[in-house]
């Protein structure tokens, strides 16, 4: 994994669009949208509607993601207790 951002092309509300984002990112977004059984572009949907117009997509899907990393650990911290 190089840490420099990797463009894809995804398809959102009809149209092909490209986002850049680091490896781990897209992995990580891969995996997510496994747990959650959605294709990618469907997952990345989601998140485009979640966001406003005051972020950018590829921001919010790595906040996105980091809120879910976040979520889950704690919820095994208290699974833990």
């Amino acid at each position: 994994m190089s840490g420099r951002p990797v463009k894809h092309s995804v398809t959102l509300k009809g149209h092909r669009t490209s986002i850049s984002l680091e490896d781990e990112f897209w992995h990580a977004l891969r995996a997510l949208a496994d747990r959650k059984a959605l294709p990618i572009n469907v997952l990345i949907a989601e998140i485009d509607v979640d966001r406003g117009s005051a972020l950018g997509l590829a921001s919010a899907i790595r906040v996105h993601i980091l809120r879910d990393l976040q979520q889950r650990l704690a919820e095994a911290q208290i699974d833990a207790r």
